[in-house]
């Protein structure tokens, strides 16, 4: 059986390449999923427009400082591994 080079599993199917901001979709991938749970009730955790307007802002605003610090620090380490790599003058 040959594995497959960009796939992280080897097997045939449904894979993800490698890549240094895979942490970063799962990350979003969580926090859109509990912001959608959160939009169908969050009539049913604070009464008024406002207040809920103010829920959601909050959650969508700490979600995307989350999501902008991760990839900072991701493209930061990807920077980091490329200056230390040798290079190779070819």
């Amino acid at each position: 059986m040959v594995k497959d080079a960009g796939s992280v599993t080897g097997r045939k199917g449904m894979a993800v390449a490698p890549s240094p901001l895979n942490e970063v979709k799962l990350d979003l991938g969580i926090i859109l999923t509990i912001g959608a749970l959160l939009l169908l009730v969050q009539g049913r955790v604070v009464d008024g427009l406002l207040l809920q307007f103010l829920l959601l802002l909050s959650y969508g605003l700490l979600g995307m400082m989350w999501i902008v610090v991760r990839v900072r620090r991701g493209m930061t380490k990807l920077e980091r591994e490329r200056e230390q790599a040798p290079h190779d003058p070819q």
